[in-house]
């Protein structure tokens, strides 16, 4: 079972209140708050379109740009002797410090 929904290239987390008794989650990867909440699959769904609708209107509206969630690039604050080990790594397989990092994550992301 997976723990998000997709909904026009923005994804949201799902949680379960059991106090509450109520789903809820919140669109990730963007800094904006958008959540949602629903007492059933279909009603947490529902809400989820809404939100992310409502944003987007919203966006248009006020002529802001909305905010895109994994946009292929992102900052990563490491020690700079594993900054530059990595560096050398990736020059004597003769690729770019980028192409050496996504490759580490793609061999991360997959065997999990």
């Amino acid at each position: 079972m997976s723990n998000y929904i997709h909904y026009r290239d923005y994804v949201g987390s799902i949680e379960f209140s059991e106090e509450e008794e109520v789903f809820h989650g919140r669109v990730i990867g963007i800094k904006g708050m958008i959540s949602f909440e629903g007492d059933s699959v279909k009603t947490l769904i529902e809400d989820f379109h809404n939100a992310v609708d409502e944003y987007l209107e919203f966006c248009e509206k006020s002529g802001t740009q909305p905010e895109r969630p994994f946009k292929g690039s992102f900052n990563v604050r490491i020690q700079p002797e594993l900054h530059r080990k990595a560096a050398l790594a990736a020059s004597v397989r003769g690729m770019s410090l980028n192409a050496f990092v996504e490759e580490a994550i793609r061999n991360n992301v997959n065997q999990s």
